[in-house]
């Protein structure tokens, strides 16, 4: 009778520590769940409190979790715990890391220890040591967020092997982001992340269009299914730059200026905002004013002009942008359609240039026979690439946009632009641009927001 009374103590034991740990899960999970639907429960105008109130919560938390760590201080899903609850801080945190590092090794099988390891690994810069992490949680069980979080690692991991091995990288990182989103449709975390691998690849494999509405198509449904998602400003700022490199001008702008609003204390939202209203500031003033180039000088410089300046353009040799094999006709820039200019040419005299902040686009200003100035992007130059005022620009089969760009009821930037993917599609000076010319274009975006 003995004997069994000590198993039943042991039992009940164990069912104590059960609800014990169950009960401080909760706590935790309760933790970031405030963390991620905090504007669910709070006005945006007290988003530059946020990050006050979480370490508020996470110390409270805290304290439910030392006052069982005597009793659980040997036991893995309780250091898991006590990582967890340090992790749903922003920085690195010394103290979550040798928790998590305890409890996997307690218990090998533990796939969220794993994983909150890897993201304290991912805050302290060691990607190495985050991949590892994440490559043997999916070792135990395949699981969404280990897929989605390898994704990120192998996107940031700069390659040593060089652009091909890079290239095959970001091809996996979409491949385990489109895992984690079939294993969960409903999590927008995963559809975020999802967008971001799209823009990488966009960026990194000729920046197909069919990317680009793909890493918009992966944010649109984040929003869709989730709240929280929908308050992410890491979300609005990446897209905001993939809008701005699409010239969605307006969309970009309302993209920055919602991410500043979600994160007050995060800074390059505003300078983003910034910088674009000055850059179509400048574009506008420049165009109007036909690049202040004095009356008299504009004449000259025009005076050259004519059909003879179309350079490799006129010859029946000539290949155009869209495959034709002939020569091409210059139309005057106030002729021009909306959209993609088949079998004609845009020729005339730059009045201004300059590299826009960033680099996204060299921009300039051209001038035509018929004095009609006109904004011209250029896109993928080189760094040390560019025209001069006074060269001769020739542009094949030119991509025409109308752009009234508003924002916040201020100003409205009205202008038209020609869009040119790359430096080699121009002719300057009677010359086609040499392939050094050309360098792919790199864009920042928030690589993740967990």
């Amino acid at each position: 009778m003995q004997k069994m009374a000590e198993v039943g103590n042991d039992g009940d034991q164990k069912i104590a520590d059960k609800d014990d740990l169950q009960v401080l899960k909760d706590l935790v999970d309760e933790l970031y769940f405030f963390r991620d639907h905090y504007f669910e429960t709070h006005s945006l105008e007290n988003a530059g409190r946020k990050q006050n109130d979480v370490a508020q919560e996470m110390a409270k938390t805290l304290r439910k979790l030392e006052e069982k760590e005597d009793q659980y201080k040997h036991n893995a899903q309780f250091l898991q715990l006590r990582g967890r609850c340090l992790n749903v801080a922003p920085e690195f945190s010394q103290a979550a890391e040798e928790s998590l590092s305890r409890a996997v090794k307690l218990e090998p099988g533990l796939v969220e220890g794993w994983n909150t390891l890897g993201e304290q690994y991912w805050k302290k810069g060691d990607l190495t040591a985050a991949k590892t992490c994440f490559t043997g949680s999916l070792q135990q069980s395949k699981n969404k967020v280990s897929l989605r979080s390898l994704s990120m690692v192998l996107r940031q991991l700069q390659p040593e092997e060089g652009a091909q091995e890079q290239s095959k990288r970001i091809l996996e990182s979409v491949e385990l982001a489109r895992q984690a989103v079939q294993l969960d449709v409903t999590d927008g975390t995963s559809w975020y992340i999802l967008g971001n691998a799209y823009i990488s690849m966009f960026f990194t494999s000729g920046q197909n269009p069919q990317l680009s509405q793909q890493a918009l198509n992966a944010y649109a449904q984040a929003e869709k299914v989730d709240k929280a998602s929908a308050l992410n400003p890491d979300l609005h700022f990446n897209r905001a730059t993939l809008f701005q490199y699409e010239e969605m001008f307006s969309s970009a702008l309302d993209g920055y200026s919602r991410a500043a609003a979600l994160d007050p204390g995060w800074e390059e939202p505003l300078e983003r905002e910034k910088l674009l209203l000055n850059y179509l500031e400048q574009i506008t003033t420049l165009q109007e004013t036909k690049g202040k180039v004095k009356a008299r000088r504009l004449r000259n410089m025009l005076a050259s002009l004519s059909n003879s300046t179309l350079g490799p353009c006129s010859s029946p040799q000539f290949r155009s942008p869209s495959g034709h094999v002939g020569s091409i006709e210059a139309r005057s820039l106030s002729a021009l359609t909306h959209g993609h200019n088949a079998l004609v040419a845009a020729i005339g005299k730059v009045v201004f240039s300059f590299a826009s902040e960033g680099r996204m686009a060299f921009t300039f200003g051209m001038v035509d026979i018929e004095e009609t100035c006109c904004v011209v992007m250029v896109y993928n130059t080189a760094d040390n690439w560019g025209v001069l005022i006074g060269d001769t620009v020739v542009i094949p089969e030119p991509q025409v946009k109308r752009h009234s760009v508003t924002h916040k009821v201020k100003k409205v930037y009205d202008f038209r632009s020609i869009r040119v993917d790359s430096p080699l599609l121009l002719v300057v000076n009677g010359k086609r641009q040499v392939l050094k010319s050309q360098s792919a274009a790199f864009v920042t975006y928030k690589p993740q927001s967990e």
